[in-house]
């Protein structure tokens, strides 16, 4: 599969961000949501084949950048992506992001994409795999506590793929909740815009936090978590920002990516090191229990890990064979003799 863009490996396949929207338009968001999170369940169904670490992080007052890679030994995939709340101030996006998926074999990369939009896609799919796996299974009401750029594929991807009907919508920008809730409700969901994260949560079956701030939050507090609820906090992705009172991971049966970076960026991080907590792949394995009781609280601190980054990029390479949804980059030297780089530097000269 991998290699069929190849036949120019120097001219490496690049998505751009019209293209990436125009082939999201051209199979359905739905769709491409259900997909997506096809690619990365099957993934963590193969957790060891994987090369696993925490992602490599260069943290500043305003934000941190992030380098994301993962191998299964015979691709490697890598992201860059930030996370700067400043840049709401400037008129910027809060977080973007690309990156490259490579055949480990040669070392040449198949694929570079943009993945500010991919992110926000793959992010949505992940929700949603585990809020099927972790919820119960009559959980309609979704309560989405902050409402930027993420907030609609998240609820898009739960009305798809794990069937919720009804969003309560809350955020500390109103103009951030009109615009949500006006995109949300021409998606067929019926829309109650909430004053307080209180009010949005009242009702509520699943509650997703994600909010922008680097710091440490409190946007649930434990009286706003009453027994049954699944939570999704992904807003937390980074040392020192998280979003939930350390009480409610208390009460809650915790579900990780991987415990070895959510330790250090989730919401556990304001936990003891030993806190116990699930892998998901351990749940959708069936080798270890989800939900037991429609009175357990679940809760995914879902702080984002490369392998979601890699089966998006998979996913990706796939879905633009054939198409015209992607572009060449002149990227790599390629020399007609491997070993005379400088002979082709020499033949390049202008003029």
């Amino acid at each position: 599969m991998f290699a069929m863009l190849l036949p120019d490996r120097a001219r490496v396949p690049f998505v751009s961000v019209e293209n990436m929207a125009r082939l999201v338009h051209s199979i359905g968001l739905p769709l491409v949501l259900e997909e997506l999170a096809a690619c990365i369940e099957a993934d963590f169904l193969r957790w060891d084949e994987f090369d696993k670490t925490p992602r490599l992080a260069s943290h500043s007052a305003e934000g941190v950048i992030e380098l994301m890679p993962i191998s299964d030994r015979r691709h490697y995939a890598f992201k860059y992506v930030n996370g700067h709340p400043v840049n709401q101030r400037r008129g910027l996006q809060t977080v973007v992001a690309f990156g490259a998926l490579s055949e480990v074999a040669s070392g040449y990369p198949l694929l570079m994409a943009e993945m500010t939009l991919l992110t926000a896609l793959r992010t949505a799919a992940m929700s949603a795999v585990a809020t099927r796996a972790l919820a119960r299974k009559d959980a309609r009401v979704l309560a989405l506590i902050g409402n930027g750029a993420q907030a609609e594929f998240q609820a898009i991807a739960l009305q798809t793929i794990c069937g919720i009907d009804r969003v309560r919508l809350y955020d500390i920008d109103p103009t951030a909740t009109r615009k949500a809730a006006a995109n949300l409700r021409a998606a067929g969901l019926s829309v109650t815009e909430c004053r307080t994260a209180h009010d949005a949560v009242e009702g509520a079956d699943i509650v997703t936090t994600c909010t922008a701030d680097k710091k440490c939050a409190t946007i649930l507090t434990d009286n706003m978590v009453g027994a049954g609820m699944h939570v999704n906090a992904i807003g937390g992705d980074c040392p020192g920002k998280t979003e939930l009172h350390r009480d409610i991971l208390l009460r809650s049966d915790v579900f990780v990516e991987f415990s070895e970076q959510t330790r250090i960026e989730g919401e556990i991080q304001q936990m003891p090191e030993d806190v116990p907590v699930t892998e998901l792949w351990q749940v959708l394995s069936g080798r270890c229990p989800g939900r037991l009781s429609d009175q357990q609280i679940t809760l995914f601190d879902g702080v984002g890990f490369a392998i979601e980054d890699f089966s998006a990029l998979r996913y990706i390479h796939a879905r633009v064979q054939g198409t015209d949804f992607f572009d060449r980059l002149d990227l790599l030297a390629d020399p007609d003799d491997p070993r005379d780089l400088y002979g082709m530097w020499r033949r390049l000269r202008p003029g």
